[in-house]
């Protein structure tokens, strides 16, 4: 258990209105791993990266995680909406957790340059968000995570509003930063295909209460292009999960 980057043990979380999100989900995250979580509306995969990032408590059972251990510093959490601040720049924004963490703007701006330089946005960072397409920003966002060096990223389900050709190029930019940094990923998503493009292994989570009732590898090396899509790995893959995910809505 100590090699895991993020272990649950016999995970229930039940909220103070009496719903019950999670019931005994045990799972762990070895360090440098993809992991996909994959599941009905409202069973409790965001509620397991909250958890995760010790935004929230469990009801019962055992959490190990970087932000329990050392804080919040090891940990960078990706949103669906990517919450930037509409008054500051894109260089600000990206700035804005080094900041927390006491760097000046100087100190940080190599930081600042190289994770927007790793999502594509070079160019861009004296422009404001309201000058941004949707996928420019969530790009911005990713670039907030990654240029705090994280060994986990947590991501709920960030791309579902963008169109699908903008959904397939971040999901490559994601697999490039990954492969490069080499943090541990945790990624929400309702999408099989997503599931599959992005992820080293899948865990199925039933409907509320949820818990883990299918695992799947994916046993397809990296770099993966847009080629993949197309492969008989990537077909079996998608067409087990998805009889998974059926299961799982039943």
């Amino acid at each position: 258990m100590s090699e895991a980057v993020v272990t649950l043990e016999g995970v229930d979380k039940r909220f103070d209105n009496g719903v019950q999100a999670l019931a005994g989900v045990s799972l762990r995250v070895a360090p440098g791993e993809f992991l996909a979580l994959l599941g009905p509306s409202g069973c409790g995969k965001s509620t397991v990266l909250r958890l995760a990032a010790g935004l929230d408590a469990p009801s019962a059972g055992r959490i190990d995680a970087p932000a329990l251990r050392s804080g919040a510093a090891d940990t960078a959490f990706v949103f669906q909406d990517p919450t930037l601040m509409p008054w500051a720049s894109v260089a600000d924004n990206v700035w804005l957790p080094l900041r927390l963490a006491g760097l000046g703007r100087a100190e940080a701006r190599p930081r600042i340059e190289a994770a927007l330089a790793t999502v594509g946005l070079a160019d861009f960072a004296a422009a404001f968000p309201n000058e941004l397409s949707g996928g420019m920003r969530m790009r911005v966002s990713i670039a907030r995570a990654l240029v705090t060096r994280p060994r986990l990223l947590l991501m709920d389900e960030p791309f579902a509003a963008l169109d699908e050709i903008t959904r397939g190029r971040l999901n490559i930019d994601l697999l490039a930063a990954w492969q490069a940094q080499g943090f541990a990923a945790v990624f929400v998503t309702h999408s099989v295909y997503e599931a599959v493009f992005l992820s080293q292994r899948v865990l199925v989570m039933s409907a509320r209460p949820g818990r883990v009732i299918d695992e799947l590898l994916i046993d397809a090396p990296y770099p993966r292009s847009a080629a993949f899509r197309h492969s008989a790995t990537f077909s079996t893959a998608c067409a087990r999960l998805a009889a998974a995910l059926e299961a799982a809505h039943a």
